[in-house]
């Protein structure tokens, strides 16, 4: 394994590896945490045309208050499909609609929701880490079966592994810090 070999592969675990930590902040952004955000509404498919499509593909998302997220239909039929869309949603959000635009109350949570958030940003971090560490595995195999082989020298399995433990080190960092975070974010810790 030449320098090159290295770079390309350290370029596909890192690759692979930010992937999961991008899927982890999206997950962590949809979590609501009392304050208004249109990222809340990520995972609200809605019923438009005879297909599912993400809210934001149907209405203009906005906060004009801390506590109130605001979507305007781009066609002002289909306010009742998203009004249903968020309702049936698992976000525990109660839409209201004048016809033209429909305004989503964002409540202050309560203890026990917070700890059970908590307890999902704990779950999404730990699933974010174990694809990190999945990656891991599969590259590291992937170089020893190299030396097995008789491709690369035991020194150049040795600097490729000790290289692909850095990188996932860092991401694992990147995920415990998205974690912290949000928990802050949540429960003020």
């Amino acid at each position: 394994m030449d320098v090159t070999d290295l770079k390309s592969l350290s370029a596909d675990v890192r690759k692979r590896m930010d992937a999961a930590v991008e899927h982890v902040r999206r997950d962590l952004a949809g979590l609501r945490s009392g304050r208004a955000s249109v990222t809340l509404l990520d995972p609200v498919q809605v019923e438009a045309y005879g297909t599912l499509v993400p809210i934001n593909q149907v209405a203009t998302l906005s906060i004009p208050e801390p506590t109130v997220i605001m979507a305007q239909p781009f066609d002002p039929s289909l306010t009742s499909a998203i009004e249903r869309a968020i309702q049936k949603s698992p976000l525990g959000l109660n839409p209201a609609s004048d016809g033209k635009v429909i305004r989503i109350p964002v409540p202050s949570l309560t203890e026990e929701r917070r700890k059970e958030l908590s307890r999902l940003v704990h779950r999404y971090a730990e699933d974010g880490r174990n694809v990190v560490r999945q990656v891991r595995r599969e590259v590291n195999d992937r170089v020893k079966k190299m030396t097995k082989d008789h491709e690369i020298s035991e020194d150049a399995e040795r600097r490729g592994l000790d290289e692909i433990q850095k990188i996932t080190d860092q991401f694992i960092k990147a995920i415990d810090e998205l974690q912290q975070k949000k928990d802050v974010e949540l429960i003020g810790r």
